[in-house]
């Protein structure tokens, strides 16, 4: 099955790519490697999920917040790729969690991106990762992923 009529059997729509705010782009492509830039979460509202995990937000919020962010990393890689079948595997995950100084649980955090990741692709989504804790993100923002896929 392609991941287009994947994401339509699981109901996911794609958002409009993240732009840079800065001086970088979205996704650099060396070799059969594409490396994308931190995404933060977007809500259905179009608006930036902000919070700290452990001071004014839950792990289940922090989940979805990171699964939000799943789909916006799609949304770059489909405008980048033009075909998502071109992902032969998601390699690496970085997530980073908003989280006050004794919130201990990021990994329950950073599972909502993995999860999506392995809901859409299959066995292709199974990727090494790191989950961190920050004092804080830009903005204010919840959770920010970067990932590195490799493509065909």
């Amino acid at each position: 099955m392609s991941i287009e009529k994947r994401l339509e059997e699981l109901g996911i729509q794609l958002q409009t790519p993240a732009q840079p705010v800065a001086n970088y782009v979205t996704t650099v492509q060396t070799g059969n490697l594409v490396f994308t830039s931190g995404h933060g979460p977007i809500g259905d509202d179009g608006q930036q999920i902000k919070g700290q995990l452990g001071t004014d937000m839950s792990i289940e919020a922090g989940y979805q917040a990171a699964r939000s962010v799943g789909i916006g990393l799609i949304s770059t890689l489909k405008a980048a790729l033009g075909d998502l079948d071109r992902i032969q595997r998601v390699v690496k995950v970085v997530g980073f969690v908003n989280s006050a100084a004794d919130f201990l649980d990021h990994p329950s955090v950073v599972n909502g991106v993995s999860d999506l990741f392995v809901e859409v692709f299959g066995d292709k989504g199974k990727h090494a990762r790191s989950a961190v804790g920050m004092v804080q993100l830009p903005g204010g923002i919840a959770v920010e992923v970067e990932m590195i896929v490799e493509v065909e």
